[in-house]
């Protein structure tokens, strides 16, 4: 055979078989995509949600700055230390819902020796693996005198946003001030106009 090129009359078995892994690999991957989007487990109306959290300030009767679990039950969330009596809100008293992120370091005295010690500025690299990532959750309510006060939680990265879900859900109203659209009285627009 003197010719560089081989010309075949048409496809081969190995076609086929090719063909038929790619529509295979195809069809595999598009049901473990359409699995992954209904996974996502459904929340009841009444059933109980519980977390940990740490709670900043804000609560009457419970130190600042302590971990517990912050959980909902029936139309109350509800706040409590290990072996503590537990901090009550009514959902239905919450005026508003706020979520933000924060980031803290971690490791205290220790990573701080670490950091200085490492040789060549390399210290500032262990900063950036250093941090955890928070949602801060703040919450505003009336109690049952009609005084005002707020609650600030940490909760972990991801869960601000399920605790917020989960309270909107029971009657309380989120924050979104950036949305609605600012109205004067009547004696601010004649003071304008003078």
């Amino acid at each position: 055979m003197d010719r560089l090129l081989v010309v075949k009359n048409g496809p081969g078995p190995f076609f086929v078989n090719r063909v038929l892994i790619a529509v295979f690999a195809l069809w595999l991957c598009v049901s473990m995509a359409a699995l992954a989007q209904n996974s996502a487990p459904r929340l009841k109306a009444n059933a109980p949600f519980s977390i940990q959290a740490t709670h900043v300030l804000g609560l009457p009767n419970t130190k600042n700055n302590c971990n517990g679990t912050l959980s909902t039950h029936d139309n109350l969330l509800q706040f409590q230390q290990s072996g503590q009596s537990v901090a009550q809100i009514d959902i239905a008293s919450v005026r508003d819902v706020f979520l933000g992120e924060e980031s803290k370091q971690v490791g205290g005295l220790p990573m701080k020796i670490g950091k200085a010690a490492a040789p060549y500025g390399s210290g500032r690299l262990v900063s950036l693996f250093a941090h955890k990532q928070y949602d801060t959750l703040t919450l505003e309510y009336v109690d049952g005198n009609g005084g005002f006060h707020g609650v600030i939680f940490l909760v972990a990265k991801g869960q601000g946003e399920l605790v917020t879900k989960e309270l909107v859900a029971r009657g309380a109203s989120s924050g979104t001030h950036e949305d609605q659209p600012t109205t004067r009285s009547t004696s601010e627009v004649a003071h304008e106009n003078n």
